[in-house]
């Protein structure tokens, strides 16, 4: 699943940007002249026979505006990869064509002097031939070998001949003492180190200032330099200003400070559309400032993505001491709803009085992110509620509602808990502590308003390195979702995505000859298929014998006891599965055998045969094998209180096209009924797994015209219409009108899809409770999962939950994020078996009968008066095969004479002798169980004076 950072930032409209650094981006071609690029390598300065004293790199600006250096970095790395030392950090700025000069290295004895660096000794010792030069947007690690024109933080590079790392190819020849390695006419780049440089004798060029590259700094306040626009009117100027440590960061990755203005917070607002406070970076060095100080600083003004910052070296601050009006008061005030209204405050402390709800918890895994809405409710999927054809205003409505509702509150930090290298528990997160979405958050200090990663934050006024509770506290709702609601009826259905449930797992692939990769904990242990070959398994990777020291229980394990957990808890009598292994499409016989295994589990833990399953139809029946899909989906059910009524069936292409199932799982149709119940009292239920929003290979087909319904809309569509057909179909050849459409559609509640549906007279069984969902995704709620139901089905619906499981909590409760992070989140428990929450409705099902059916027999039928008795056997057989219990009575000539208890549907019983000869009449009565109707049967015994026979 994405990064819910990717929804708010939708949500913001605004640029990407990552925390504690410069913009990421990889390296872009500019065959136009469009960014910053390397102009010139020279490293053989000081050598003998040397132009140049130094070794340098020059950079150039083909554009027609500044561009700021603020947070970039050189970098040099030998030929062969080997490190060349820490990325220098840059300052400044690179006017309109011009270029800017780095020292790399110590100046020698050999060459002239080079013009004033504008940046530099860099520490770097280059080779003379080159080497590896990187221009980075982040001093974090990069790639030694390959081509490196796409790698993340790589602004441009230049791998010279020899170099294991380039753009497309190396330079086919080196600099020397005499040549420097040129970049071809007006800044081009085409990303080929080959193409775009050639030999030419050393000509360094600076910005033309005398150095440094910045002018004079002027004396501004903080609101003056922050402006009242979306950026600051100083970018890429020196400046002058000061204030009050609102909040300070050394570590995690922000490596700075807040500034904000002496006295501002309380009282009316002095500078109505400027903010009184600005982030400051720190490029390099310890941060040693205290959160009461007043500060002068003297540095130069950037754009960090949105986010308008100071970058101010340690040596240029200076301690005020004490504020003079007495320091900064926290803001009260509602969370602005528009981007205008919060810029006004950005970077300033403020104490938001709004209710807040936790609406995402995606990134509290990985970033330690919690997405927050104002008000008593999340953000709400638009199409969840409105479809975009029929009613678009209404959709633009919650788009612009999640707009202005939506917040995220960080930890202080850009920090990753999920690497491999991370020994720091989650804040927030706790085992006891779920963060669940739905919980009503209160916070208990000030907060910084803050923009990062595309998202407006609320950051804390120190990194957060334990559960945050002096910051912020969530309320608990797993309390009330120990079981879900009571639904009523005599039986209850439910729909449940398995997330992936394979018993075959990524090593057991491997050991059959095919290869994987695999997602892994901290500890480089695999935990969940990456990419299996030739169509593998998706789910866990390891079925035993793991390798994980901290439990040695295997990943299959530790999901199956989350997916027993979460079924045997709901208590359905009838559960349709999707995303559960088709076994026969990785080479088993038996497609059933994943589906055999879970049910095995499930009774295991039951203690009894709770659950059994729906075998799959004979092959015969089935799509070809290599149209079917790896997952699948199956039905399991209450052998106590439900029965089969025929097979299962298959909506099969036999002609191998598949459409319009191709790229989705064919629906799979069962009958089910009452047990005991006449086979006309029978009710179809077809269980689906449309094709998935996301939009990979092979590419998307049909419309998504309004571009809001996700990737495949159209084949969504036609596999609605193919569904109507089939469930039809199904039901006529069955004899029913009663059908059930359930599943994981991959179509929220109002969307195209769902509209088929509703068209051809299926009704959504949604919860009672509208709050309830199936799914949350980008921190907005939505139902991908649903029941739907034919208009005589409907009214057998008794009542209808959403059980809240699942979506609501943290991926860090997954079994595949297991030791992740140095805290263990994982528990044997229901909560995150899936990323769906499971539905259920309860079902008055009708319930008809037959007569039993009772026969009965007399030994011997022909005896003596006074002197011989007959024994009278009875059987009583049930409708559709039920063995009856209960009690005959036994009458002569229409007088009860005795009764007998039925066991195993017979009974016996003695009467005789007779006082006169003739016929008796013998009447056996059975008035019926609770789960048959009753019946009667008669024989006739002749009474003799003498002998019988």
């Amino acid at each position: 699943m994405p990064s819910s950072r990717s929804a708010l930032a939708a949500l913001a409209s605004v640029a990407t940007v990552v925390t504690g650094g410069a913009m990421l981006s990889p390296a872009d071609a500019n065959p136009s002249g469009t960014g910053l690029v390397i102009s010139e390598v020279y490293g053989a300065g000081g050598n003998n026979g040397a132009l140049e004293n130094a070794d340098y790199v020059e950079l150039f600006n083909p554009t027609s505006a500044a561009i700021s250096v603020v947070g970039d970095y050189i970098h040099y790395r030998a030929g062969t990869g080997g490190s060349g030392g820490t990325p220098f950090a840059l300052t400044g700025s690179v006017p309109a064509g011009g270029h800017y000069l780095i020292q790399m290295g110590t100046a020698g004895t050999t060459g002239v002097p080079l013009p004033t660096p504008d940046a530099g000794p860099a520490g770097f010792n280059m080779a003379a031939a080159g080497g590896q030069v990187y221009l980075l947007d982040s001093p974090d690690a990069i790639t030694t070998t390959g081509d490196q024109s796409a790698t993340p933080h790589v602004i441009d590079m230049v791998g010279a001949v020899g170099a294991t790392s380039f753009e497309a190819s190396a330079t086919t020849q080196g600099a020397t003492t005499t040549n420097s390695l040129n970049r071809n006419a007006a800044g081009a780049d085409t990303n080929n180190n080959t193409a775009d440089f050639t030999l030419a004798a050393p000509s360094p060029q600076d910005t033309g200032d005398g150095g440094g590259g910045t002018p004079t700094p002027t004396e501004h306040s903080i609101a003056e330099i922050q402006g009242t626009g979306a950026a600051s009117p100083f970018i890429g100027d020196p400046v002058i200003t000061e204030g009050v440590v609102t909040a300070a960061y050394p570590a995690g990755g922000f490596f700075g400070y807040v500034l904000q203005t002496d006295g501002t917070g309380s009282g009316d607002d002095a500078t109505p559309g400027a903010s009184d406070a600005i982030f400051v970076h720190q490029p390099s060095g310890p941060v040693n400032v205290t959160v009461g100080d007043e500060l002068e600083v003297t540095g130069s003004v950037s754009e960090f993505g949105g986010l308008t910052e100071l970058n101010v070296n340690a040596a240029d601050l200076q301690d005020l001491g004490t504020p003079p009006l007495g320091g900064v008061t926290a803001r009260s005030m509602a969370y602005p709803t528009t981007t205008a209204d919060r810029e006004a405050h950005e970077s300033e402390l403020i104490a938001p009085t709004n209710q807040f709800t936790v609406t995402d918890n995606f990134d509290a895994n990985t970033f330690g992110e919690i997405g927050l809405a104002t008000g008593d409710k999340q953000l709400w999927q638009p199409t969840d509620l409105f479809n975009p054809n029929i009613e678009p205003g209404q959709v633009a409505a919650v788009q612009a509602d999640n707009a202005a509702r939506g917040v995220v509150l960080n930890d202080g930090s850009s920090a990753n808990y999920t690497s491999n290298a991370s020994g720091t528990p989650l804040p927030w997160l706790r085992p006891d502590n779920p963060v669940r979405i739905g919980s009503s958050v209160t916070l208990h200090q000030p907060v910084i308003l803050d923009f990062r990663n595309n998202l407006w934050e609320f950051q804390p006024t120190h990194q957060v390195t334990d559960d945050g509770s002096a910051v912020a506290t969530f309320g608990d709702t797993r309390t009330p979702n120990q079981a879900p609601q009571a639904v009523g009826g005599d039986l209850k259905l439910g729909t449940f995505n398995v997330l992936n449930y394979f018993n075959t797992t990524g090593k057991d692939w491997i050991a059959a000859g095919h290869t994987c990769t695999f997602f892994n904990d901290r500890a480089g242990d695999p935990v969940t298929d990456n990419n299996c070959s030739d169509n593998g398994p998706r789910g866990a990777a390891e079925s035993s014998g793991g390798t994980d020291l901290a439990d040695p229980k295997a990943d299959v394990e530790r999901q199956r006891a989350k997916e027993v957990r979460a079924i045997n808890t709901m208590n359905a009598d009838i559960l349709s599965l999707e995303e559960i292994e088709n076994s026969v499409a990785l080479g088993e016989s038996d497609r059933d055998d994943a589906l055999k295994s879970l049910v095995d589990a499930l009774n295991a833990d039951a203690g009894s045969t709770r659950w059994a399953y729906a075998p799959s139809p004979a092959a015969a029946d089935l799509p070809p094998l290599a149209q079917q899909d790896v997952i699948r989906t199956a039905f399991i059910y209450n052998p106590s209180t439900v029965s089969l009524v025929g097979t299962s069936k298959v909506l099969a292409d036999q002609s191998g096209n598949g459409q319009p199932f191709a790229n989705a799982r064919e629906p799979l149709a069962q009958e089910f009924k009452r047990k005991g119940a006449l086979d006309s009292d029978g009710f179809l239920v077809v269980v689906n797994h449309f094709k998935s929003k996301g939009d990979s290979s092979p590419p998307a087909t049909g419309d998504n015209a309004n571009g809001i319904q996700g990737a495949f809309n159209g084949d969504r569509i036609r596999q609605a219409h193919a569904l109507v057909d089939f469930a039809r179909a199904t039901a006529q050849a069955d004899g029913t009108k009663k059908i059930f459409l359930v599943g994981d559609f991959n179509s929220y509640t109002q969307e195209d899809p769902l509209q088929v549906l509703y068209q051809n007279g299926f009704i959504n069984q949604a919860s009672d409770d509208p709050r309830d969902t199936s799914y949350e995704f980008d921190g907005m709620a939505g139902s991908l999962d649903h029941v739907l139901a034919s208009a005589a089905a409907a009214n057998m619906v008794s009542g209808r939950d959403v059980w809240q499981i699942n979506a609501e909590e943290s991926v860090g409760f997954e079994y595949s994020r297991y030791n992740n992070n140095a805290e263990l989140l994982y528990q044997p428990n229901q909560f995150r078996a899936s990323d769906h929450n499971p539905e259920l409705v309860g079902l008055d099902a009708p319930f008809s009968q037959q007569a039993s059916t009772v026969s009965v027999t007399a030994t011997p039928d022909r005896i003596r008066k006074k002197k011989d008795t007959s024994r009278v056997a009875v059987t009583v057989t049930g409708a559709q095969g039920v063995t009856p219990t209960g009690v005959v009575r036994i009458l002569v000539n229409g007088a009860q004479v005795g009764t007998a208890t039925l066991s195993d549907g017979q009974a016996s019983f003695v009467v005789g002798p007779f006082r006169d000869d003739g016929v008796q009449h013998v009447t056996v009565l059975y008035a019926g169980d609770d789960v048959t109707q009753g019946g009667q049967a008669s024989v006739d015994i002749t009474v003799t004076n003498g002998n019988p026979h």
